[in-house]
């Protein structure tokens, strides 16, 4: 499909970006990558008069591997991701991720801060996010302020970033432990039936540290404080992990639809999820 006549901006700063959504509100919406936001226009599930494109905004392409935090601008794409040894040193889920998203076409173009922004549940980035206890920066005309990950998703494509706010980075603390992302979908390209990011923190053979969340079963990311503390303590045998994988089953809501009935979104969840789980014990 075509998308609705709109009229297209490319401010130069972050003050221009501004002004726009100042002035014409709920009718403009800000374009990262495009892979988020254009197809929904092509689908006419969002009516965007006014788009603004970041493309020209400088500041948002960098990625900053600090010795406790990793700062992720808005702009940088998934490929950029996958490509940054720095950053896979000290977060290599990160990688692991994105290496799963779509296809590398989109992947060249997509971005970190549209894949977060958009609220969308099918997308693998924010459950990640919430994994790894992120946080995102927002800018408006009030200034900045930081929403955390795990706050942020409110229901589909519904999230704390206010109209004439626009996220500018990702900043997440440099993870430790094991970690595994795992996602299974019916064909390359497309969302996932269920996806899994799990990090652990283990002393000895016991599990110390627990962050688990799911993708694309609920109208929001999941993640589970009831699934994470089912492992925590534990030396991840049998019965925890059964116990963390009901906890999460528990909190998920999937909904019928082409990637198969309910029952068989939880059943491929449990899969995924204890899969991943032992994954990142192996690395822990």
């Amino acid at each position: 499909m075509i998308p609705a006549a709109f009229e297209y901006h490319r401010p130069k700063d972050m003050a221009g970006v501004l002004a726009v959504l100042e002035e014409h509100g709920d009718d403009a919406r800000v374009m990262a990558g495009g892979h988020s936001l254009i197809p929904m226009m092509k689908l006419r599930m969002a009516d965007v008069p006014h788009l603004i494109d970041l493309q020209d905004v400088g500041g948002l392409s960098d990625i900053d591997v600090q010795s406790d935090t990793i700062r992720i601008g808005a702009l940088v794409t998934q490929h950029d991701i996958i490509t940054n040894d720095a950053l896979t040193a000290v977060a290599p889920i990160l990688r692991e991720a994105a290496l799963q998203i779509a296809d590398p076409q989109v992947r060249y173009m997509g971005t970190v801060g549209g894949n977060v922004a958009n609220g969308d549940p099918g997308n693998d980035m924010p459950g990640l996010m919430q994994c790894l206890d992120a946080s995102f920066t927002l800018v408006g005309p009030n200034g900045e302020r930081t929403v955390a990950a795990r706050e942020f998703y409110e229901a589909a494509y519904m999230t704390a970033r206010e109209d004439d706010e626009v996220l500018t980075a990702v900043v997440i603390p440099v993870p430790s432990g094991g970690y595994a992302y795992e996602k299974q979908k019916r064909k390359i390209g497309d969302y996932a039936t269920a996806a899994a990011a799990v990090q652990l923190i283990k002393q000895g053979d016991t599990c110390v540290h627990a962050a688990i969340a799911m993708t694309n079963l609920s109208d929001t990311p999941i993640f589970s404080e009831d699934a994470g503390a089912a492992l925590i303590g534990t030396s991840l045998d049998d019965a925890a992990l059964k116990a963390a994988v009901a906890a999460m089953l528990n909190d998920i809501d999937p909904t019928e639809d082409n990637r198969g009935p309910i029952a068989f979104k939880k059943h491929v969840a449990g899969v995924i999820l204890r899969r991943a789980i032992e994954r990142a014990w192996s690395r822990a």
